[in-house]
């Protein structure tokens, strides 16, 4: 049993060693190479070097074994040269060489070799750092993998993206295409056949009496387009489209071939696709497609670009339509202008000669054959100015407002009255965007040449001007003249009819206001104020 003494030595010695080298403290943290490597022999060769200078102080004291004494510093120096070259070792085996091995790693990463590794030691901190840096090195293979496929799959969305528009700019290039709606279809199915290569393809339009009618088509054969033509809206996937919306997908047509009784393709299509043809808020119809893979291999997007495409054709059909109801108005309106012109000039003038003609008989019946010859003058003179009207009206009616719009039509009015009259005509268009929809380009159209028809024949006048204005939606037609007057014609020309009554029912169709200011002498102003409709407006109108 130890002895009290002994006890407090012990005490003590763990105190020191406590004081010196506590747990956790820096020499447990040290690192290996310091703590298991070079400890051992760098306190041998501190022992050794102590050794050699104790002996060197020995033979100072003791000459006469000296000899001795050096073959013992010797030894003990050659035995500190090997732990020297042993610490060396130690050295470049678990330092330099880890830290060049480091160094190398960093040099194949930072040239993109991710694949490169550090060899990992035993044990020690180079082995821990060693597997530090082969995990980062993983985790940044992984990152650059992951982030080289999203790139890759952003690539595609981008390519199918730019393949999504150029098919929609080429539908909407054919469908701007002028000509009539059938043409316009046919171009359509023939650039989106080509486009997502389908085998055919087809239009169908929503009737009034629910069902759907057949307009177009590319690819199907003759006897099925017959059979086809019109189909109750009830009983297939073009009806419940074209009622309720929305893109249809059927595999095959064997459905389709049942309520035909004949099969619509020689052999059937893989896929069968349905997507609504849209304006605005109204559905007008479907068109079709007949493919030979999957929608879903077209691409993610293909879905909203058919929707896309569908509102295009939508577009095109009702402006074809509304071109096709302009068209109809500009007829009407010629036909009520020709029936106003002819009342106006070639009626009256044929009812003077029905008169004078009757005159002329009851002078031949009394011999008064001055009279007579007064009269047939007076006749000749009535058939004169008959054809002369005759002349100006077919003249008037051979101007149209051609694709080029309302400037350029009255601009060639204009030159024609210049070359024709001989009268000084100043055109100006102020307008700072000139949208009108064609009903009322037509009618102010009418306006102008009816207000140019009645200078020539009333106003003697030698200057004339023309003034196109808007402001927004509010626009403005002047036209102006230094001729004779209102009061000055009326009572020169009696009863003459000035066609201002069919400037005022045209002034009202826009609708719009005709304001006609005259004085005696000092020509006549007349001013045309209107608005524009909403619809008149493209971007408006596309945005509604």
């Amino acid at each position: 049993m130890a002895t009290v003494p002994e006890r407090n030595d012990t005490i003590r010695s763990r105190m020191a060693a406590r004081m010196f080298h506590p747990p956790g403290g820096w020499w447990d943290r040290r690192p290996t190479l310091l703590r298991e490597r070079l400890p051992r022999p760098a306190a041998a060769l501190a022992v050794c070097l102590i050794a050699v200078g104790l002996l060197g102080f020995l033979a100072a004291i003791f000459p006469e074994r000296a000899g001795a004494l050096l073959t013992a510093q010797i030894l003990v120096l050659l035995t500190s040269a090997g732990l020297v070259g042993l610490i060396l070792t130690h050295v470049r085996r678990h330092l330099v060489e880890p830290l060049a091995q480091l160094r190398d790693w960093a040099q194949r990463l930072r040239a993109g070799d991710l694949s490169a590794r550090i060899s990992a030691a035993d044990r020690g901190e180079f082995a821990e750092l060693a597997r530090d840096a082969n995990t980062l090195s993983d985790r940044l293979k992984a990152l650059t993998i992951e982030r080289n496929r999203q790139a890759r799959a952003q690539t595609v969305r981008l390519a199918r993206k730019t393949q999504s528009l150029d098919v929609l700019y080429d539908v909407a290039s054919s469908l701007n295409q002028p000509g009539d709606l059938d043409k316009l279809l046919e171009s359509f199915l023939d650039t989106f056949i080509e486009l997502v290569d389908a085998r055919a393809a087809a239009v169908r339009l929503v009737t009034g009496n629910n069902q759907t009618r057949l307009v177009a088509s590319r690819g199907l054969d003759p006897a099925v387009v017959d059979k086809d033509r019109a189909i109750d809206t009830s009983l297939c996937q073009c009806g419940w489209a074209a009622t309720q919306g929305g893109i249809r997908v059927q595999r095959g047509t064997l459905a389709c071939a049942k309520i035909l009784g004949a099969p619509m393709l020689p052999k059937d299509c893989t896929e069968f696709v349905v997507v609504p043809v849209q304006y605005q808020d109204r559905i007008l119809g479907v068109y079709n497609l007949f493919l030979d893979r999957p929608l879903s291999a077209l691409g993610e997007d293909m879905h909203d670009l058919l929707t896309s495409i569908g509102r295009h054709l939508g577009l095109a059909i009702e402006k074809a339509r509304l071109d096709t109801d302009a068209r109809r108005l500009a007829i009407m309106e010629e036909r009520n202008a020709i029936g106003n012109e002819l009342h106006d000039s070639l009626a009256q003038s044929l009812v003077g000669l029905r008169l004078q003609a009757k005159m002329l008989r009851e002078f031949l019946d009394k011999h008064d054959h001055d009279a007579a010859q007064h009269e047939v003058r007076r006749m000749r003179d009535a058939i004169e100015e008959a054809h002369t009207s005759l002349r100006e009206l077919l003249a008037n009616f051979r101007l149209k407002i051609d694709d080029r719009g309302l400037e350029s039509a009255v601009r060639a009015m204009v030159e024609r009255f210049r070359r024709e009259t001989g009268v000084a005509v100043f055109f100006q268009n102020e307008c700072h965007e000139l949208n009108l929809v064609p009903a009322q380009e037509i009618q102010v159209f009418y306006i102008v040449q009816e207000a140019l028809t009645n200078i020539r024949k009333h106003s003697n006048a030698r200057n004339v001007r023309i003034l196109l204005n808007n402001e927004g939606d509010l626009y403005t037609v002047l036209i102006e003249d230094d001729g004779l007057g209102m009061a000055e014609i009326a009572d020169a020309q009696s009863g003459e009819h000035m066609g201002l009554s069919v400037m005022r029912e045209r002034a009202a169709r826009l609708p719009g206001e005709l304001v006609i200011e005259s004085e005696p002498g000092e020509g006549t102003r007349l001013v045309l104020i209107f608005t524009a409709p909403p619809s008149a407006h493209p971007a408006r109108a596309a945005a509604g």
